[in-house]
């Protein structure tokens, strides 16, 4: 981030909220969307194989979003954030058997003749994956609840890949089941509340350099999990043979 203001004494001053703003959302030149195997998704170019590799993978990252987001909970001592935040956890796990975003990814699944058995056990992750997520969920263990949220902000980029994500697969894909897709629309509905929520936080609780430049870094690392997320789904196979050590 562009640090533009010193005091006299060469102490640098936080950035305004403006600029801090502005090297938040610049991230999103960085975000998976623009992959190229993102790209020959909406392009339509994806084989049916390299679809249902996707959705085994990206089922993994799904489903520890609720563990990463309980370790922001868990850093976090101010409970009205928490109350706020806990609705994610919600959003993914459910209220009840057969709801929540686990549960409609589990029917993307389907909708690409990837069973539900296939995705919970994990049996198709790829190792490249598998790393990237933990990862992700470490850093929340790990880092000041608020690097934490500031890493959520990819939501910020979100709503616009989805739309083109869902347009690129009603229309490309015409083998998939459009009711598969509800994840997608359920996110073009939440992913902004969220993104909103969190930015606020962000915006507000960073207030010193260090801070700020934590949270620009936070999200940038978020960018780059995603990014080598992808990598892994688009070489392909490179699971270990087995056998002996």
């Amino acid at each position: 981030m562009t640090q533009t203001a010193t005091r006299a004494t060469g102490e640098r001053r936080p950035a305004p909220p403006e600029e801090f703003l502005a090297a938040l959302r610049a991230q999103g030149m960085r975000y998976h969307n623009l992959h190229p195997f993102h790209r020959r998704m909406d392009a339509g170019e994806l084989t049916r194989e390299e679809l249902q590799r996707w959705v085994r993978n990206r089922f993994y990252y799904q489903k520890c979003i609720p563990q990463k987001d309980a370790a922001i909970i868990s850093n976090c001592p101010e409970v009205e954030v928490r109350r706020d935040w806990i609705h994610r956890i919600i959003d993914h796990d459910g209220k009840t058997d057969g709801t929540g975003g686990i549960e409609s990814w589990l029917r993307l699944g389907e909708a690409l003749s990837v069973s539900r058995a296939e995705l919970l056990t994990e049996q198709h992750v790829l190792p490249g994956v598998r790393y990237a997520v933990d990862a992700y969920v470490n850093f929340a263990r790990r880092k000041p609840w608020i690097e934490a949220v500031a890493s959520s902000l990819t939501e910020l980029f979100g709503p616009a890949a989805i739309r083109v994500r869902l347009e690129a697969l009603e229309r490309h894909y015409p083998w998939i089941d459009p009711a598969g897709l509800e994840y997608f629309r359920t996110r073009l509905v939440k992913a902004p509340r969220d993104a909103q929520y969190a930015l606020e936080l962000v915006l507000e609780r960073c207030r010193t350099p260090e801070q700020q430049d934590a949270a620009v870094a936070a999200l940038r690392f978020k960018t780059e999990l995603l990014w080598a997320q992808l990598d892994a789904i688009e070489r392909g196979d490179t699971q270990p043979s087995g056998g002996e050590p």
